[in-house]
């Protein structure tokens, strides 16, 4: 496991300017590496449009990543790494929404809320540039044509936490990439019934640059299932 707090303000000014632009990106390279713990702290605060200091914490396997749920104050978050025989291929966040971090912090400490989807363009992009350098035209083409499902985030932690699949072929012919995740804002009077532990979260399942990269090489096909069952493969093969 690793903690890690991270916390470059003018870095995250820069992804909420970006972000407020979707699905434009004037700078695609804003996500850290997917095994560092910088990545989560940067999905908050893209998705919050918060620069609020963040510490992460990075599970090696999949039960203590279930069982967790972050908190606001201090704000403590948590990720786990997808990885296949070569490399990390999706990444899951949990942190938390943007009207939370408000309530406890100030109508100033976060701005428009995002959804997962908006992480998966920006990581696209990302992949797209690294392409465009490191291949034929083509690839990096290849890559700019895969579409990003706007996956509706649930509101079940068992619907979270079910088998997904991170890609697959469309009826249109198209490679789509799929985000799912979890939302219940803190102040969504429905959810009041529920444990405060419970609300104010936001949960993404992500796929990585390198996964989006692989795809449109050809070195991996679409159809890749996620799972968060006890022996997922939450270690590096390296």
């Amino acid at each position: 496991m690793t903690l890690n707090s991270f916390a470059p303000k003018s870095f995250f000014a820069l992804i909420a300017t970006a972000a407020a632009a979707f699905p434009v990106y004037a700078e695609p390279k804003v996500l850290p590496d997917p095994s560092s713990a910088d990545f989560c702290v940067a999905v908050q605060h893209l998705l919050a449009n918060t620069d609020i200091d963040a510490t992460n914490e990075i599970f090696d396997n999949m039960p203590d990543y279930r069982a967790s749920k972050p908190s606001p104050e201090p704000l403590m978050i948590y990720q786990v790494v997808t990885y296949d025989d070569k490399r990390a291929i999706a990444v899951s966040c949990k942190v938390k929404t943007a009207d939370h971090i408000r309530a406890v912090y100030g109508e100033d400490a976060a701005g428009e809320q995002l959804y997962c989807p908006s992480v998966t363009e920006a990581l696209k992009a990302q992949a797209v540039a690294e392409l465009e350098k490191e291949n034929p035209p083509e690839v990096a083409d290849r890559a700019r044509g895969f579409v990003v499902d706007q996956n509706e985030p649930y509101m079940m932690g068992s619907n979270y936490l079910a088998d997904f699949q991170l890609s697959y072929v469309g009826d249109d012919g198209a490679i789509h990439l799929n985000s799912p995740g979890l939302q219940t804002n803190w102040e969504d009077w429905l959810l009041w019934i529920m444990p405060n532990r419970l609300r104010g979260q936001t949960y993404c399942h992500l796929p990585t640059v390198s996964y989006i990269k692989a795809l449109a090489t050809g070195a991996l096909e679409p159809g890749t299932v996620i799972t968060t069952v006890d022996d997922a493969p939450t270690k590096a093969p390296y």
